[in-house]
């Protein structure tokens, strides 16, 4: 970079306008070099954006069901179009032509907003995600991306944060119980693991340097960030299932508890764009995987290998962009149809006492091992052997460490005695604690009692199974 900008015995060398913009980009913390674009080619990359992204929405609601439709060993959509492509297409006219239900009791200007900030902040992400290098278009040189800042990650993280309140708002203005709980649930889940997802991508940082996602893929030359940062990259992956409130952790909706959660009260076009922002923010937060964690546009190697890397200019990142990106996908739909739905309890517990600190403690020690290797002689070899002594002290001492005494659930400060217990003395049911046994049903005493002396009773599965609790 010197050497262009000038030379002790040449004196300064005129720079040419890509050369320039080269130099600029570097300066300002962007390895991007967007020199060249001008209006015409901005308004060409957010169209193939927008394009981009709704045709990839409806190929993943035919691929979610083709996959789980083969995991459960069914066909899946076949009629409509070649392999049933066109069911997707299908399911969106329906929506689009479905009566429009405005409910009286909502407040009608956020009801109708909601959506609309859901979506527009899901469309908004892929601005700063990098396709590939720079290509020719038109003739003119520019990076397959739309933009690039010094802050690049933290402006991804700011919208996503935004895209929330489209849930929040559309659940309380809905006028209506479910909907607000829906809403109430996906504040929490947002909060909790937002903090785990930011914490996860603050060793990316580190590593990196730089925030800029057009850096932190070139700083990806020689090794993914997934193999060094493994327990943030399965942080991060953790919680960006929670983020798209899917299954496992999709509380926000929860059908069986919530009638389809803060969306119940919204129908037609209304429901196709929140339906449409959860699908966009899926391919987002593949996208960052793929973009912080598995060299972006960048080919695997031994690919990127083959003479001198042919594979990583051109137009070919942008498969290999899109071939890791859709292994993220296949993972969103994996996880679907293999795992069930937490309870709330067990949700906010993993992602504040588990998720939170094990990110934390990965952050310290990677900020510890980075600032030991800057200032000392220190290998990295020795580095990593100390800490995996500290780790196995760390597992000593804690079978050291006495268990807490569990004779028994405890209420009010005593234990629970064990026997029969009322499920409705307070009034509403209550299930029993461990320990503790349901009364015979009414219905059991009943068929006793008329059954002849020395006949066993005839009891279905049902009533055995109530009584166990």
């Amino acid at each position: 970079m010197s050497a262009l900008l000038s030379s002790s015995q040449l004196g300064p060398v005129p720079l040419g306008p890509v050369q320039l913009g080269a130099v600029q980009a570097a300066q300002s913390g962007v390895t991007a070099d967007f020199s060249q674009d001008h209006v015409g080619i901005w308004i060409l990359k957010a169209v193939a954006i927008l394009v981009f992204l709704l045709t990839t929405v409806l190929l993943a609601i035919w691929f979610e069901r083709k996959v789980v439709a083969r995991m459960q060993l069914r066909p899946g959509p076949n009629v409509h179009g070649p392999f049933g492509l066109l069911q997707s297409l299908a399911d969106a006219m329906k929506l689009l032509l479905k009566e429009d239900i405005t409910v009286k009791a909502a407040d009608k200007f956020i009801y109708l907003l909601a959506p609309m900030i859901s979506v527009f902040c899901a469309l908004l992400t892929f601005a700063v995600i990098p396709f590939g290098p720079n290509v020719n278009i038109f003739g003119v040189s520019t990076p397959l991306q739309l933009t690039d800042m010094p802050v690049a990650v933290l402006y991804i993280l700011g919208v996503t944060a935004i895209g929330v309140y489209g849930i929040v708002l559309g659940g309380w203005s809905s006028g209506s119980t479910y909907p607000l709980l829906g809403a109430v649930r996906s504040t929490a889940q947002v909060i909790s693991y937002e903090l785990a997802m930011g914490l996860s991508l603050v060793s990316v940082f580190i590593m990196a340097g730089s925030m800029s996602t057009s850096q932190i893929v070139d700083s990806q030359t020689q090794i993914w960030w997934a193999l060094p940062l493994l327990p943030a990259f399965v942080i991060y992956v953790i919680s960006m299932i929670g983020e798209t409130n899917r299954l496992p952790f999709d509380l926000p909706e929860a059908e069986g508890e919530l009638v389809s959660g803060f969306m119940t009260e919204y129908s037609s076009m209304k429901f196709a764009w929140f339906f449409l922002a959860e699908y966009i923010n899926m391919v987002n937060v593949s996208a960052i995987a793929t973009t912080l964690f598995f060299g972006g546009w960048r080919a695997p190697w031994p690919i990127s290998a083959i003479n001198d890397g042919m594979f990583n200019e051109g137009w070919w990142p942008v498969l290999w962009f899109l071939v890791k990106m859709w292994g993220f996908m296949f993972l969103f739909v994996w996880v679907r149809g293999t795992l069930l739905r937490l309870r709330y309890d067990q949700f906010m517990k993993f992602g504040w006492k588990v998720l939170i600190p094990a990110a934390l403690v990965w952050v310290v020690s990677v900020a510890v091992v980075q600032g030991v290797r800057q200032f000392t002689d220190i290998t990295l070899q020795t580095l990593l052997i100390a800490l995996g002594v500290l780790v196995v002290i760390a597992i000593g001492i804690s079978f050291l460490v006495p268990e807490k005494d569990r004779t028994g659930p405890r209420v009010h400060g005593g234990t629970v005695p064990p026997g029969e217990f009322d499920a409705f003395a307070a009034g509403y049911p209550v299930p029993p604690l461990p320990g503790q046994t349901l009364p015979p049903s009414p219905r059991r005493q009943r068929v006793t009692a008329a059954a002849p002396v020395g006949a066993a009773p005839e009891v279905t599965d049902t009533e055995t199974e109530v009584e166990r609790g």
